[in-house]
């Protein structure tokens, strides 16, 4: 089966993967951040997206 190029979003919209760099532009884009900013969330609490988002929200 081949993939839907339609669908541009991440198969698991659930966890980031900053090692894929089409995962990486939606990523920033969906949250509002830099790529580095985006690492360094990743780095800090792990690849689920939920805590990704409340890491981003602290001032």
């Amino acid at each position: 089966m081949s993939d839907n190029l339609k669908n541009s979003g991440p198969q698991d919209r659930s966890r980031i993967n900053v090692h894929e760099e089409w995962e990486v532009r939606y990523w920033t884009e969906a949250l509002g951040v830099s790529k580095e900013e985006l690492e360094r969330a990743v780095k800090a609490v792990g690849p689920g997206a939920a805590a990704v988002r409340e890491h981003l929200k602290k001032p």
